[in-house]
């Protein structure tokens, strides 16, 4: 573990994470990742908590209780902290998962007073037992005793001369003087230390009785100590399974509580390793980077091959894709964009990055590459990262090796990311739909590499203007060029003429999409624009209907109240304007519809036969209506199926019927057109139409629209029990 983190240039990153725990314990979380991560999600939503004090590893203290063996009291403290932790998280977590799991742990009464017995410096309170008060008390006066007798000696004209100062030191927790040398003609005592200067710390004799006193408490008071950290090893061996249990737990909260205030303090984020080995990357930055260029990337194949210049940060990408995965594996917050990011899960993760050859091992650095290959084949769902896989033997053969290497890899579910500058090895797999091509980007006009990378191509090394950029003579890159050739060297420029196309047409992708974006957000800007002009001319039409419908009222009030010829006036104005209003209407909502066009009319399709000023004659399965031009909407399909229309005949009670009495001749006419049209498409055979006797005028009117409507059989007077003269059957 820790020579990969060595390797993966982690190792600061963890150490940083290690300050935030109350104790230190392995990266490995046991139990369901997904449990974990939900715990550590509902952490983050929540306000600070508390951090715990620092707790020593209990494990030897717990198997010397399991033996009835008795804790020392500083040993018995450290549960006491994890116990009183506990408590206080029980009061503040209310809600959730967490406060669910914290209500199921019941502290047992004798250990919670037990708790009460300490202070917070974790010694045992004077208060638990009167001896202790009693010797606390007798210690207090003894330090005021010997401090008063102290005094006084420094108050002896023969010691002034040899004081150095007239404060009482402590020096081991014990009082004494500082004087010069010489002391000793004048006052007796024993030498505690030597000052930076030279002087002494002495405890004088005169006092010595004072300490014997001193001494003897302090035995006292341990022994009573001891009995009471044998008592309550005691205590602590009967509830030994809670003891374990709380301990556990604390270090399974300590790892939640740890990580999220890790990430909070540096602006990270967690990713939970998924099911598949899927890795996809937005904007991972690797800790060690101080100002990292984000690392981008979608990994689904078995195989991701690194190419291209010298120093283009090949291997640092390599290290952040293992990177990424290793923190994913354990729950580690990292600088990415979670949201857009998948990491999959992996048993193993492996890097193969550093030159195996040293003295100590004498072995090559190809064969030690071999033995580090060896071992691969024994790995399972394993990420291997390997830096110049054909480090130290001929290229050409060690092509053909690693092609055949990592095709048996591949077989074996291994996922594998690779840096070469191996050109031939790089277009060996580049057929390979296993493996994945990426390419780092040189800036050709800088000279100089941009740390970024173009997916499905093979990148140049740019030895030469490396070399150049680190001040190697000109006169010496351009003998080597010789060297290198011209078969090389145009493949070179034509590699290079591919990444620049790429690159292009990458660019032109980006304008395009810009473009398309720009286009969608002017649509929509003008769907919503469309729908609010729509929304307020139905809002004007039904406020103006609304108010045409109560001025007809009035005035038909008016003309059964006073029949005048101003009232019939009114009622001529409003008619007029009302169809003025229909005009405006048929102008903003209807379509441009011709002879011969498929229309939609409510549910129904029909062909279009005639248009006539505002109407249109339609046939729809056979049966020929006339129907309003502006209730038509434009249909470019004829339907998929004629509808079968089921005919029922209506009866004496049927609601098949239209009552136009209190209308005018126009209006009526009007909505007998509509009823007949609507009674077609429903598949009624006959239908009733009240008029009324009156002058006869609406009658006749009716009749004589009847006489031209198509699409009748027959119509004529109602039969006595249905209305007489004053309705008209009409059969379809």
């Amino acid at each position: 573990m820790n020579r990969l983190l060595l390797k993966l240039d982690l190792t600061d990153f963890t150490n940083s994470f290690y300050s935030f725990l109350a104790r230190k314990k392995p990266f490995f979380m046991q139990g369901d990742s997904h449990i974990h991560y939900r715990f550590i999600k509902e952490l983050m939503a929540m306000q600070e908590i508390k951090r715990s004090e620092e707790v020593e590893n209990l494990d030897s203290n717990l198997a010397h209780l399991s033996k009835n063996g008795t804790l020392k009291i500083y040993e018995i403290y450290s549960f006491v902290k994890i116990v009183n932790y506990f408590g206080y998280l029980k009061k503040i977590l209310k809600e959730g998962e967490l406060s669910v799991w914290m209500q199921k742990i019941e502290i047992p009464d004798e250990i919670s007073e037990i708790c009460g017995y300490f202070n917070e410096k974790g010694e045992l309170k004077s208060s638990v037992d009167e001896k202790f008060a009693a010797i606390e008390h007798a210690l207090k006066r003894i330090k005021e005793e010997t401090s008063v007798a102290l005094r006084r000696l420094m108050s002896n004209s023969k010691l002034s001369n040899y004081l150095v100062d007239r404060q009482i030191h402590y020096i081991n927790n014990q009082e004494c003087i500082l004087v010069r040398g010489g002391f000793n003609h004048v006052i007796k005592g024993g030498v505690v230390g030597r000052s930076s200067g030279g002087f002494f710390y002495i405890f004088p004799d005169s006092v010595s009785s004072l300490k014997s006193k001193e001494s003897g408490l302090i035995d006292k008071k341990e022994e009573l100590i001891y009995q009471y950290a044998k008592k309550i090893s005691s205590v602590y061996n009967k509830n030994l399974k809670f003891l374990s249990y709380i301990n556990r737990e604390f270090d399974k909260f300590d790892a939640y509580h740890a990580r999220v205030n890790f990430a909070k303090s540096y602006g990270l984020d967690f990713v939970l390793a998924g099911n598949s080995s899927d890795i996809i990357l937005s904007k991972f930055s690797h800790p060690a980077l101080s100002d990292p260029k984000p690392v981008s990337i979608d990994f689904r194949k078995h195989v991701l091959m690194i190419t291209g210049v010298n120093a283009g940060g090949k291997t640092m990408f390599l290290k952040s894709i293992l990177s990424a995965a290793f923190l994913a594996k354990y729950l580690l917050p990292m600088k990415i964009d979670a949201y857009h990011s998948k990491i999959g899960s992996f048993k193993e993760i492996v890097a193969v990055l550093d030159d195996p050859q040293n003295v100590k091992n004498d072995i090559s650095t190809f064969a030690g590459r071999m033995s580090e290959f060896s071992r691969l084949f024994t790995k399972k769902r394993a990420l291997v990262g390997i830096d110049e896989i054909e480090l130290g033997t001929d290229a050409d053969e060690a092509a053909s090796l690693f092609k055949v290497i990592i095709e048996k890899l591949i077989q074996k579910d291994i996922k594998i990311v690779i840096t070469t500058h191996h050109k031939r090895l790089a277009s060996l797999l580049a057929t390979n739909e296993s493996v994945q091509l990426l390419a780092a980007i040189y800036d050709e006009k800088n000279q100089k590499p941009t740390y970024e990378f173009l997916e499905g191509t093979i990148g140049k090394s740019y030895a030469f203007e490396t070399a150049l950029r680190y001040k190697i003579p000109v006169p010496i890159i351009k003998e080597a060029r010789v060297v290198y050739g011209e078969d090389k060297d145009k493949l070179n420029d034509l590699i290079q003429k591919n990444i620049d196309l790429e690159l292009e047409m990458r660019k032109q992708s980006v304008l395009l999409e810009e473009k398309l974006q720009e286009a969608k957000r002017a649509k929509e800007a003008l769907y919503d624009e469309r729908e609010k002009s729509k929304k307020e001319f139905e809002k004007s039409a039904y406020n103006m209907q609304k108010s045409f419908n109560e001025a007809i009222k009035l005035a038909k009030d008016a003309i059964k109240s006073k029949d005048t010829k101003e009232a019939h006036q009114v009622l001529n104005e409003a008619h007029k304007f009302k169809q003025k209003a229909t005009k405006i209407k048929i102008i903003q909502k209807s379509e441009k519809l011709c002879v011969g066009d498929w229309a939609k009319y409510g549910n129904s399709k029909g062909l279009i036969k005639s248009i006539k000023k505002e109407t249109a004659m339609i046939d729809c399965d056979g049966i020929t209506l006339r129907v309003p031009l502006n209730s038509l909407k434009k249909s470019g399909n004829p339907p998929k199926k004629p509808k079968k229309v089921k005919i029922s005949k209506p009866t004496a009670t049927s609601s098949v019927t239209l009552d136009l009495h209190g209308l005018r001749s126009e209006e009526a006419i009007e909505k007998l057109d509509k009823f007949l049209s609507d009674a077609l498409i429903n598949g009624y055979d006959e239908v009733l139409v009240y008029h009324g006797i009156g002058t006869g005028k609406l009658a006749y009117a009716v009749k004589t629209f009847l006489s031209t409507y198509p699409s009748l059989v027959s119509f004529g007077d109602a039969p006595i029990n249905m209305g007489g003269y004053g309705a008209t059957l009409i059969k379809l």
